[in-house]
């Protein structure tokens, strides 16, 4: 079965400060397909994980691998456990919880999620 490529000018942005000025657009939302994540580079020279799943929902957190240290949490397995969407580190597959950060693994560690939209 083929899919025809979605198309939208809805643009994926990430809130990095105070206000509606704290919006950063990252790309468009047809570069994100459900399922992946992409991996971008903010401003200040942090990397951001984006996804999207099947649903249409958008996560964004932090892209560096807390246990490893790389950058690599954007190429990830993504799932679910109790409900809770998640990516699996590709390195050495501690889960962290798309919404809140939270290392479902290890409770003690938590990365970074940034609050995401769709704009026109």
């Amino acid at each position: 079965m083929t899919l025809a490529p979605e198309t939208t000018d809805l643009k994926v942005q990430l809130l990095l400060g105070e206000g509606a000025e704290g919006w950063f657009t990252i790309c468009d939302l047809s570069r994100l397909l459900p399922g992946r994540g992409v991996a971008a580079l903010l401003p200040d020279g942090r990397q951001v994980a984006l996804f999207r799943d099947r649903a249409g929902e958008l996560y964004a957190i932090d892209n560096r691998d807390p246990f490893g240290g790389a950058a690599v949490l954007s190429r990830g397995l993504t799932g679910t456990h109790q409900g809770r969407p998640f990516v699996a580190s590709p390195l050495l597959k501690q889960r962290f919880d798309l919404r809140s950060g939270q290392c479902l693994d290890d409770e003690t560690v938590r990365i970074a999620t940034y609050e995401v939209r769709t704009a026109a």
